[in-house]
């Protein structure tokens, strides 16, 4: 049995909602395990008051950084700091950057080249720079789509640790993921060059080079549990299973386009 990934889970409060953490923790734990989790901000300010019962209900290490000086984000020097001294360690095989901020694009970059799997969190309104230096990018609202807002403050803590309920993903519509064409692109290109002489391509195999290209790709992103039911409802795609040779499912794709 290969051993699982060491992961460095390093969250920057100020970008991310308490609400968000359960998820958060549950989706990392599908890449690894998360051997360090560190939450980094200035703890004596009113805005992370709300974070007290998450990071002790998920033995988060809370990380006090002041801000020194107005106008300049020392939180963002401190995580950059630590990930490199965790990365000299030889311990960790991934880090899980949790922020929406572009000043750790060069972060990303850097634990990469030194050969780490680097897995972002953020909202929508992360700068595409720090998504594409990362090898995977997860937009936040799409693991716990909850029914409490960013802006709102959890009135007790017994709300704060009660779990959300879930709300439903919303497949978006035929005519909706046809007109999105970087979505179509993406596919097409991925089964192109994943695909046999007779055209067939193994779906797991293609969303593994559109990620190369797209981190930031997630059938989630358009209401979709699963790659194959996404493709399936474009509706543009010729999408079946198989028996694989080593027995067991296998979901093999092909573009019908002349």
């Amino acid at each position: 049995m290969p051993e699982t990934p060491h992961l460095a889970v390093l969250i920057d409060a100020d970008n991310v909602a308490p609400r968000r953490i359960a998820a958060l923790l549950a989706e990392v734990s599908r890449y690894g395990d998360a051997s360090v989790r560190r939450m980094y901000g200035d703890w004596t300010s009113d805005q992370l008051k709300s974070w007290k019962s998450a990071v002790n209900e998920h033995a988060i290490q809370p990380i006090q950084q002041f801000a020194y000086t107005t106008g300049k984000n020392a939180t963002d020097s401190a995580l950059i700091i630590d990930a490199m001294d965790l990365l000299y360690t030889g311990r960790f095989d991934g880090f899980c950057l949790v922020s929406s901020d572009s000043d750790f694009t060069r972060l990303a970059s850097r634990l990469r080249e030194s050969g780490a799997t680097v897995y972002g969190f953020g909202e929508r309104k992360t700068p595409q720079a720090f998504v594409n230096a990362c090898n995977r990018f997860t937009y936040l609202d799409v693991l716990e789509p909850a029914a409490v807002e960013d802006d709102q403050e959890p009135e007790t803590d017994a709300r704060a640790k009660a779990a959300p309920e879930p709300r439903p993903l919303q497949p978006a519509p035929q005519n909706a993921l046809r007109g999105d064409t970087r979505l179509v692109r993406l596919l097409r290109a991925g089964i192109r060059d994943a695909s046999d002489d007779e055209g067939w391509a193994n779906l797991g195999q293609v969303g593994t080079l559109i990620r190369q290209q797209a981190p930031d790709f997630d059938s989630r992103n358009w209401g979709f549990t699963k790659l194959a039911d996404l493709v399936t409802a474009i509706g543009l795609f010729t999408v079946e299973r198989v028996e694989s040779p080593s027995g067991g499912a296998l979901v093999r794709v092909k573009d019908e386009r002349p």
